[in-house]
């Protein structure tokens, strides 16, 4: 593509430049108010003012970007944004607030922490700190401001994520590559590499397969558009989906399990390749650990095992294993729904053995070991060293949290977070601290659990960009937050490390992120904030992170834009001692080898290799519900306008969607008596919610799929309809606490409920039942907690 144009004209080497009376700007950014992507784009700017990005063609992601990026000017112009620090004036709901300054807030934030410290002492073996929690919302540049924040800062040890159960989201998928190869996988993009497929050592994978992802809805950016040049290059493609989705009508396979179910489809694929010997011999005997063993698990998962379970002919399964296992490269492409299972984990560990199987485990086109560029992130391990073990030991679920206790993961389970509001033992929590999450209406499972729970702490604040429907419900203090073209910071997830570079004036008093942390950090932690005494060395300090090979400041990486990291652009690097501290040829894992059989978790007292695991709620299982709850659910569908909870406000996203529409089978419409854009309840054992019926082709008959992230700003906010938030939720129908062995993984998008017609008799403001009469009730529901 890069050849095609006039470079010239993008001025390559220049990272700002005037056009005419405009300013543009090259780095990275993400849709406003936040996505995960980060682009590059170029911001045009006049006299400080935001007037619109475009993609960058000489970015590695060629100048493609999404619907919501090219929308940037509404976002970031929006007059509903946040301004000041608002403090809550009357009770909590009623959405009334008083604007004060920040040094104000900086003070309540300070008495309040010291209340909590105080109150926390009293309770056995206590330090203080630990009574405050954070929480966070999607990854974007990417969690190191949550540690820091919380541990530099507030100096406690607990960070969680948005109330997501089982922290469903990506925790699974890192977890299984971590302890299988010692090092995490993505699909290779070629984003490694500055001229992507130009690149000499790059290859084209001849079959990808979609596992769970839809990512022209989910990342339009340079995976969106990466699987439109694959098949235009010719790529073939397995989709594995429940749903016809666009990739999935130009694929050559289309497997539509039954929700849940997964994990039994890839052990039936493992047996298929395995008993017909498709697997890369070479790598299993000289690079991998266990496969007999593995080989004896996978045994009982014959293609007719597999359709009695999956309901996806037997015929079909093997066809797909067959035409992966035959592809050089092939490569698979997961999505955050295989997280959302409760053997997702399970799962992982199978897809993962796939991978490696086949030999497509870090070769070109397959599924590539990258690091993020020059280790730069610690992620939520970001600010241990600024804690003493005492209060690491204190962390919430320590004592039953396995993969917390090894130090695998230093994100605090969300579940235990709401188990420990509710309980206060073995002390309670009471300060939470959300930063960028709107949990009622996005992460929350169980809604009205999350609500009940957050009441009870005492001190709640929110940052956020948007007065959220969390913030009305249950906040104390708001701060505002700044948009990603009005921050300084930086970026290194995989590859390359990039700048995120401030191009406009922020929005009235809102902080960005890193400065948040920097300016509370004086306040809090003055001993070590202090030596920083500008933001951009703050930044310096992270981005150099003791002696990782980054050797000049951030406002030289503003200039540089794009950092490639050498490493990344290997292959095979366990061939080549890359990957061990002892430069020895291996993996990082107990054996030196790929683990099929993973001794550590025997040690941790879980499964040792894939299982499946019936879903708690399924046919199967619970026949006894079927006839009330006679279809099966699945929640999250996406759409491309929005990003989760995001873009509400955006008039011109809203134009695609005015209201969330949920996917029914023709047969179900049918049944049930629904046509096409009907507003309908979907109901579980749990809840219910209100969605518009969409009739479509080619979803397995019996599945219901509904969309997530809803709310109506343009509703009223105070309680009880907190801008229509439960009206349309579908975490009204989810549940927490029902975790997978390890911690990790969730059924949040399995189990069973029933439709029908929304009528003048049956309607009812649902904000209003959940919130004076706490749900709906029904003798299941605690049915999966029970």
């Amino acid at each position: 593509m890069i050849n095609e144009l006039n470079t010239e004209l993008y001025h390559p080497g220049e990272w700002r430049w005037q056009e005419g009376d405009r300013t543009v700007t090259r780095t990275s950014q993400w849709t406003a108010p936040g996505c995960h992507n980060g682009c590059g784009i170029l911001v045009y700017t006049e006299d400080g003012k935001f007037v619109k990005a475009e993609g960058d063609p000489l970015s590695g992601w060629q100048g493609r970007l999404c619907a919501r990026c090219l929308d940037m000017q509404e976002a970031v112009n929006h007059s509903d944004r946040l301004k000041y620090p608002l403090l809550r004036d009357g009770e909590r709901g009623e959405n009334k607030w008083k604007r004060i300054s920040w040094d104000e807030a900086v003070q309540w934030l300070k008495d309040a922490h010291q209340d909590v410290c105080e109150e926390i002492r009293t309770y056995p073996g206590g330090i203080g700190p630990e009574g405050f929690v954070s929480l966070t919302g999607t990854g974007r540049n990417t969690m190191w401001q949550v540690g820091m924040l919380t541990r530099a800062v507030f100096g406690s040890c607990n960070a969680g994520s948005g109330f997501l159960s089982g922290d469903s989201c990506y925790q699974s998928r890192m977890f299984s590559c971590m302890l299988k190869a010692g090092d995490c996988w993505i699909q290779d993009t070629a984003c490694q590499f500055p001229d992507r497929y130009d690149n000499p050592k790059y290859r084209i994978p001849e079959v990808v397969v979609l596992w769970g992802h839809e990512p022209l809805a989910s990342n339009g950016d340079l995976f969106g558009h990466w699987y439109i040049d694959l098949i235009r290059r010719g790529t073939k493609f397995i989709t594995i989906d429940p749903a016809l989705t666009w990739l999935a009508s130009k694929s050559e396979l289309h497997l539509r399990p039954r929700v849940g179910t997964d994990s039994a489809l890839a052990m039936t694929m493992l047996n298929v390749i395995m008993s017909e010997e498709l697997y890369d011999k070479d790598f299993v005997e000289k690079w991998s650990y266990g496969f007999d063993e593995l080989k004896e698990a996978v045994a009982e998962w014959t293609p007719e095992k597999g359709e009695e379970v999956t309901w996806v002919p037997a015929d079909l399964i093997t066809s797909a294993a067959r035409m992966y296992a035959d592809a050089n490269p092939g490569q698979i492409s997961w999505g955050v729904t295989v997280d959302m299972h409760v053997d997702g984990t399970e799962l992982c560990f199978a897809i993962n053995d796939l991978v490696a199987m086949c030999g497509n485990l870090d070769t070109p086109g397959g599924n590539v070991l990258l690091r993020y560029a020059y280790n730069t992130s610690k992620k939520y391990g970001a600010g241990l060293e600024f804690l003493s073990k005492e209060i690491l030991d204190r962390r919430i679920g320590i004592d039953r949290n396995p993969i917390l206790a090894s130090g695998f993961s230093q994100a605090i389970s969300t579940d235990m977070i709401v188990e420990q509001l509710e309980s206060a033992d073995p002390y309670p929590i009471l300060m939470t601290f959300c930063h960028g999450t709107n949990p009622l209406s996005c992460t929350g499972c169980d809604t009205t659990r999350i609500y009940n729970a957050m009441m009870k702490a005492r001190y709640n604040v929110v940052y956020d960009v948007f007065m959220t429907p969390t913030a009305v419900a249950v906040a104390d203090l708001v701060l505002p937050a700044a948009m990603s073209v009005e921050r300084k910071s930086f970026r290194s997830w995989w590859q390359p490390l990039r700048s995120i570079t401030q191009c406009c004036d922020r929005y009235y008093e809102s902080k960005g992120d890193d400065e948040l942390i920097w300016y509370l950090g004086k306040e809090f932690n003055p001993d070590f904030f202090n030596k920083f005494e500008r933001l951009e060395d703050f930044l310096t300090w992270l981005i150099q992170d003791e002696g990782n090979g980054v050797d000049y400041t951030y406002d030289e990486l503003t200039e540089k834009v794009y950092d490639y990291w050498d490493w990344n652009m290997e292959y095979k690097k366990y061939e080549k001692g890359m990957l061990r501290t002892d430069g020895k040829p291996g993996f990082v894992t107990a054996t030196g080898k790929y683990e099929f059989l993973c001794p550590v978790l025997d040690v941790i007292g879980t499964y040792t290799m894939p299982v499946f695991i019936e879903p708690y709620e399924s046919p199967v299982r619970t026949p006894e519900l079927l006839e009330d709850y006679p279809l099966l659910l699945t929640t999250g569908h996406r759409a491309p306008w929005f990003f989760h909870s995001e873009h509400r406000q955006l008039k011109y996203m809203r134009q695609f969607m005015e209201y969330p529409d949920c996917d029914i089978s023709k047969d179900a419409a049918e049944k049930y008596g629904i046509a096409e854009g009907d507003l309908i309840w979907i109901e579980s054992p749990r809840g219910k919610c209100k969605q518009i019926a969409r009739i479509a082709p080619g979803i397995q008959p019996q599945t219901v799929r509904i969309r997530h992230g809803w709310w109506f700003p343009e509703q009223e906010g105070a309680a009880p309809n907190f801008y229509g938030t439960f009206e349309a939720n579908c975490n009204n129908l989810t549940t927490i606490g029902v975790m997978g062995r390890i911690g990790f993984a969730a059924p949040v998008k399995g189990g069973l409920c029933k439709i029908y017609k929304v009528t003048p008799d049956n309607d009812c403001l649902v904000g209003k039942i959940y919130k004076e009469e706490g749900g709906f009730g029904g003798e299941h529901q605690l049915y999966w907690r029970s």
